[in-house]
């Protein structure tokens, strides 16, 4: 995975971001990396994370966190980590999101669920 600094495309969402921003940003992309081989794609509004299997999506950079949507086709309600679980309308398809704050909120719980989103 290159580096946060060399796609033109990233350097728009990284542009002014806070130092504490982008090393979670950082800190994120190479959680990512070791659950599997990922592809970083940045589009219009967000990043999209993914293996050929899986993804996530990073939608928020904001100014001390980084807001990342988990998509699965079931809710996953008995959990600690996700702020907010939507249906998307007319889809077999719950967002999970998650935001995240320091590097010890990627923690085991929220790493099962990334495999279980990238790899599954």
């Amino acid at each position: 995975m290159q580096s946060l600094y060399e796609d033109p495309e990233l350097v728009k969402f990284t542009s002014g971001k806070s130092d504490v921003t982008l090393s979670l940003l950082s800190h994120f992309l190479e959680a990512c990396s070791q659950q599997a081989a990922v592809s970083v794609s940045p589009a219009k509004t967000m990043i999209s994370v993914g293996t050929g299997k899986g993804k996530v999506w990073i939608t928020q950079l904001g100014k001390n966190f980084v807001h990342i949507v988990f998509p699965f086709k079931e809710q996953y309600p008995d959990n600690l980590c996700f702020q907010k679980i939507a249906q998307v309308p007319g889809q077999n398809q719950y967002n999970h999101h998650f935001r995240m704050y320091s590097k010890e909120d990627l923690n085991e719980e929220v790493l099962s669920y990334l495999r279980k989103a990238l790899v599954g």
